[in-house]
This record gives structure tokens, sequence and C-alpha cells, in this order.
């Protein structure tokens, strides 16, 4: 079988042929990388909203993201027990706090949640086997997938012993493990009681929470829940859908914050940057080989043959530029992954995306260095 034209085009220049593909899977590697931090960025922010165990939320007005809520007054979520669908209610504390590593003293601000005990609010490895532990004074559980900053708590906790260390300058004992794992705003997360978490924050009051939980009874639709506590609660909070809860986290990050406009800003970098190559290598290509494609012209062959070889030389460079890409992609996603414990990994849909935005991209460059043959006329090169 003969070979396509365009493979052998670029096969007659080897050297400039992986200066190319270097230069697709490079920019096949930003714009999946960024792609990837973004998505991260946006999974890991709504993590702990979608692993509570709830049906509404209710959350402060003034609060911006789940990172620093702002309290309001806990009759608030028990007037809710008011509406038929309602079946319990779970007030939550949310605060930082400054937690000393035992191993080498220094101190890092770590989330701190405190609930009751009674209540399984959280649905995640450890929590539930290990949540009633909290009923004893000056206990914590620890979220095993904090930043290692933390010290190596997971490894080297003891269930038969505990461990012991300080947490905003009191002495609290680690009696068990969870994992739920950080954000770019956390970097790691402790539960407690709300006894013992008051300890912690003496200048709260246990009459103000920052996060309200709803459980409906069964067969109650959420939406409609949602629009009846809206009618008579007070404007001072939010009244939300665990969906709508998720989406408000995701749009403080997305608008509010310039971080979702960097990536994205970052993976269309990488597809100029690539379209900016793969144009180069066709342009050098196509002038190198005037000759040849005049006498095509001469003999009668038509522009839009001609424009398939260029074509074909771009289709070739985005496969075999985007094979290598993708693969580094994958190793360097697993490294991040196991450095930051942030959720970074290659998703099909993400690998489908980006493959075709690579074609994409050589397809643009295609029609743009193939002008130049269009334009050609044979009487002008000989």
């Amino acid at each position: 079988m003969t070979p396509p034209l365009g493979w052998l085009q670029l096969r007659h220049r080897p050297m400039r042929l992986l200066v190319a593909l270097a230069g697709i899977g490079f920019a096949v590697l930003l714009i999946m990388m960024q792609l990837g931090f973004r998505s991260a960025l946006f999974e890991s922010a709504v993590r702990f909203h979608e692993r509570l165990n709830y049906d509404i939320a209710l959350f402060s007005t003034n609060s911006v993201f789940i990172v620093r809520p702002q309290p309001f007054s806990n009759r608030r979520l028990y007037q809710a027990l008011g509406d038929e669908s309602v079946a319990s209610v779970s007030p939550v504390h949310i605060f930082p706090g400054v937690w000393k590593n035992p191993w080498n003293n220094d101190h890092r601000s770590i989330s701190v949640f405190g609930f009751d005990p009674e209540d399984d609010i959280l649905d995640a490895e450890g929590f539930d086997e290990n949540r009633r532990l909290l009923r004893q004074q000056d206990v914590i559980l620890f979220d095993a997938a904090s930043r290692p900053e933390f010290g190596p708590v997971a490894q080297e906790f003891d269930p038969s012993s505990g461990l012991t260390t300080e947490l905003n300058e009191r002495r609290v004992e680690v009696v068990g493990l969870f994992k739920m794992g950080t954000s770019f705003g956390i970097d790691g997360n402790i539960m407690t009681s709300e006894d013992n978490w008051l300890r912690l924050f003496p200048d709260r009051s246990r009459d103000e929470i920052e996060l309200g939980l709803i459980t409906l009874h069964d067969g109650a639709t959420a939406e409609q829940t949602r629009d009846r506590l809206r009618t008579y609660l007070p404007k001072e909070v939010l009244v939300m859908t665990k969906a709508d809860f998720v989406q408000r986290e995701k749009d403080y990050w997305n608008a509010a914050t310039p971080i979702g406009y960097i990536f994205a800003f970052g993976a269309i970098m990488g597809f100029v940057v690539g379209a900016i190559i793969v144009y180069q290598i066709l342009f050098a290509d196509v002038s190198e080989h005037l000759n040849e494609y005049a006498t095509l012209r001469a003999l009668g062959y038509p522009n839009r043959f001609i424009s398939g070889i260029v074509t074909q030389q771009a289709f070739i460079l985005g496969v075999l530029g985007y094979i290598p890409g993708v693969l580094l992609v994958h190793w360097l996603s697993t490294k991040a992954a196991g450095a930051t414990h942030l959720p970074l990994y290659i998703t099909q849909q993400r690998a489908l995306t980006v493959f075709l935005l690579t074609l994409s991209m050589c397809a643009i460059s295609a029609l743009l260095a193939v002008r130049k043959v269009r334009r050609l006329d044979p009487a002008d090169v000989f």
C-alpha cells in the first residue's frame, strides 16, 4: 500500500517533523493541563457541598463562599421545621482554626467543622464509623486527605493511642480519620462536635451557625419546599437545594475570582501557540515544494487535490502530536494529584475535546497555509 503523499512529504524532513510534533505535543499539554486545573478547581471547590447529606441548605446572604462563611441565627433553621415536608435539620459551624503540627511545631490554617455527632451529615470514608467518638471532650477527626504540611497524621495515627496536638492553642486529641480532600481554598479539614467547636472558638455563639442542613421526608420535592421556605424565612438567609448550593460556589470561583479566567486563558494560548507552530511548518513545506505543486497545476490537477495534500499533512501532524502530548499529560496529572491532593485526572470527554481542538487547530493552520498554493500560477514558477 502506497503511503499518503502528505506523509511522504513530512517524512522527507525528519527534523522538521520532530519539531512540529514536539510543538503540537506542547500545545496539547498546555491545553489539557489548563482545562484539567480548571476542572479540578470547580470539582474540589464543591466537594464538601456534594458530600454533605441534605436536601436543602441555609446559608447567610453575607457569605461569599464556603471557606469563610458568615454566621446567621440558628432560629432560621428551626423555623424550617414548620414545613410539613421537613424531616430533620442539622446546624453546622464552620471557621478556620490554627493547627499545630506536632512534628515540627509549625502552625497552619485549617477548616474546622462543628456538628451534632448524632447527625450523619457527611458521606465520606471513615466519617460514619468515627463520628460518635466526638461525644468526648476535646477530640477531633482529621481529614486524611489534607495537605502534607499538617504533618504525617494519616501515616502515624494509631487508633489505640490517638494523636495529641494543639488547635487554636487548645490541647486536642485526634481520635479518628475521615477522607474528604482539599481544594484551592482549603488545605485541610477537621470535624468535631458542636460543644468542642465552641470550646475552640469561645467568642462564637451557640445561637449562630454558618450552615443549616435540611433533610426532607421521602417523596417531598426539594424545589417546591425551597420555594415555600423562601416565602416566610427572612431574607438574611439563602434557601438553596443541593444543586443551587453547588452552582453558587462554582459561579463564585468562575466569575468572582480570576482563577477560572486564568486557566481558560491558558488553554486558549495553548491553542494559539499550536496553530502558529503548525502553520509555520506547513507554510515552510509549501514554499519548499512550490515547483512540485506548480507542475501538478500545469498537469491539470485542481486546487482541491493540492489543498488536500496540505490538509492531509495537517491531520497527520495533529494525530501524531496528540499522542505523546496526552501521554505526558497523564503522567504529569498523576504526579500533580499526588502532590496537591486535587482531583487531577484525564476524563474521556476532556481527552476527546482536546483531540478535536487539536484537529481544529491544525485545520485552521492548513487553511491559512494553503492560500499560497491556491494563488499559485505555474507560469510564474517556470
